[in-house]
């Protein structure tokens, strides 16, 4: 008998470590996972009711097995209570509302009870190993990892990184590129995520920080922070660009990331299958960047539109195709590089479209101010675009426009005042007509024009308003930055995406404000604390209520 004891405990102890030691798991896991499948072996064996433990000694193999018990006054529950004298024969100074152990014999464990305690263990084991992962690479989004392809799944690729595995997924490859089981492969950790199947790593070799991670580990001056890559942009396969800053005057960002000969930035290309790499100077100009950006094109002219965050760029006839690349590759790419959007057009076309803007405005001015044309072109001519500029802006500057007095300035203030006021007028009788509530016009930052547009789109009442998103109120509609036969439909149909009212620049802090105040309506609804009642039937009405 003895013999046989001795070899289960070295089982035991045998399981415990090989199991510790395959999954890299602490070995005081997986004895409890052994602990948990014989408690429930022998609550099977003894009844489930039961308040069974075991306790498997991690050095000795000891296995000891024993129920827990109350000492009740009155038993209730003959599986989890004893008496006090039933207690006391199990243990001497038992007394009331003490815990006793009952010791048990140990189980022999049956096929069934035997397939499920491996079961237990396996469970416990593999949640062991989940947990071990994620904190293990938790931590380490944006590191790039190497590994060996395990399968591709329904175009997914699996990856076996040692101790764990990861997936890159369809859209985070390079196009093209072709991975065949057994082939190792390089990837950024993109993120890791918990998840009820186990720890998710998703990997991507489609993201520019794979490509910025790349060149840090080619680049010593990268790496060292002598030299920094402030923005990157790629187009997976094709073509990529980086702008890089160095600070150290005497060091070159871009001769630095070309290397001799162009081995640095070469060993960067055949890593990411042949996708061609400009390395463009950075600039805290922002137009200076934008240039450097459109390279190889030339630009001869940029205009910023900050409020829009806009950029028109202007370049020679012969030079537009190459500004916007194949596909409109090269604006697009330059487009993210500058986090802005970027407009290319002709000198032609920058003429046609400053033509025309001013032909409009001096009609505008013409017919709302009730000028003449000339006075009007020179308006414009001084800069002036809207309405509000002229009805705001100081007396002194409007009389300083060469054949201007005071009396001018005053009397086309006066009339640009008459004539927001004439507009602001219309906007109200056609909102009305809209069925759009007075209670919107209250509410801060909308204006007539606003609510127009608001009825337009069937936004009537407060609770209309309340229901939108920020964004579904004042996200900018994006524009298409190509030109000519490479514009998509799908690309014209983007354009009308954007907030209702995208077309007023509101700020997220005026947007927030607005939704705000629609739903404050809500809270005024909520039920009020109920009035303490009157004294009753001749009470006095400053008796003390405890009496």
């Amino acid at each position: 008998m003895a013999t046989a004891i001795s070899a289960n405990k070295a089982e035991l102890l045998a399981i415990a470590n090989s199991v510790a030691s395959e999954k890299m798991i602490d070995k005081a896991i997986v004895i409890e996972a052994i602990e948990e499948a014989i408690q429930r072996a022998a609550r099977a064996r003894y009844g489930a009711e039961n308040d069974i433990r075991a306790k498997l000694d991690a050095q000795t193999g000891d296995l000891r097995l024993w129920r827990v018990v109350e000492v009740v006054e009155q038993v209730e529950d003959y599986f989890k209570q004893v008496d006090l004298a039933a207690g006391q024969k199990l243990q001497k100074d038992a007394k009331l509302g003490d815990f006793i152990v009952d010791p048990l014999p140990a189980v022999d464990l049956g096929r069934i009870d035997a397939q499920s305690a491996k079961q237990v263990i396996f469970q416990k084991v593999r949640e062991a190993d989940r947990e071990r992962q994620y904190e293990e690479f938790k931590d380490r989004a944006s590191e790039i990892i190497t590994g060996v392809v395990k399968s591709v799944e329904f175009g997914h690729i699996v990856v076996n990184l040692g101790r764990a595995e990861g997936v890159i997924r369809r859209d985070q490859q390079i196009p093209r590129e072709l991975m065949r089981v057994g082939d190792r492969v390089r990837a950024l950790i993109l993120s890791v995520r918990r998840e009820n199947r186990g720890p998710q790593i998703f990997l991507s070799r489609a993201h520019p920080d794979f490509m910025k991670k790349l060149f840090a580990q080619e680049v010593p001056e990268i790496y060292d922070g002598i030299i920094e890559i402030k923005a990157a942009a790629r187009d997976p396969g094709s073509r990529a660009k980086i702008g890089v800053i160095s600070y150290d005057g005497s060091i070159d960002p871009v001769g630095a990331c070309v290397g001799m000969k162009g081995s640095r930035v070469q060993a960067v290309v055949q890593e990411m299958q042949g996708e061609k790499i400009d390395i463009i100077p950075w600039s805290e100009d922002t137009a200076t960047f934008v240039v450097n950006a459109l390279q190889p094109a030339t630009v001869q002219r940029v205009v910023i539109d900050e409020d829009d965050s806009r950029i028109e760029v202007v370049v020679p006839d012969d030079q537009l195709s190459l500004a916007i690349g194949r596909r409109g590759q090269n604006v697009r790419l330059a487009s993210q590089l500058t986090g802005s959007q970027i407009d290319i057009m002709t000198e032609a076309d920058a003429s046609e479209k400053r033509q025309r803007e001013f032909v409009e405005r001096s009609t505008m001015f013409q017919e709302e101010l009730d000028v003449d044309e000339t006075l009007a072109q020179l308006l414009v001519a001084e800069g002036f675009g809207e309405l509000e500029e002229v009805a705001y802006v100081g007396i002194d500057e409007l009389a300083s426009i060469e054949g201007f007095d005071d009396e001018l300035a005053q009397e086309l203030q006066s009339r640009a005042t008459e004539a927001l006021e004439r507009r602001e007028e219309a906007s109200r009788v056609e909102r009305r007509e809209l069925g759009v509530e007075d209670d919107l016009a209250d509410i801060p930052h909308l204006t007539e024009a606003m609510l127009v547009v608001l009825g337009k789109a069937g936004i009537k009442t407060l609770d209309d308003l309340a229901d939108l998103a920020t964004d579904e109120l004042i996200a900018k509609k994006r524009q298409d930055n190509r030109r000519g036969p490479a514009r998509s439909e799908r690309s014209e149909r983007a354009e009308d995406k954007g907030g209702v009212l995208g077309e007023y620049g509101l700020s997220e802090e005026q947007g927030n404000e607005i939704i705000m105040a629609a739903r404050a309506h809500w809270f005024d609804d909520e039920p009020q604390a109920a009035p303490a009642a009157e004294p009753q039937n001749g009470e006095a009405a400053d008796a003390d209520p405890a009496q």
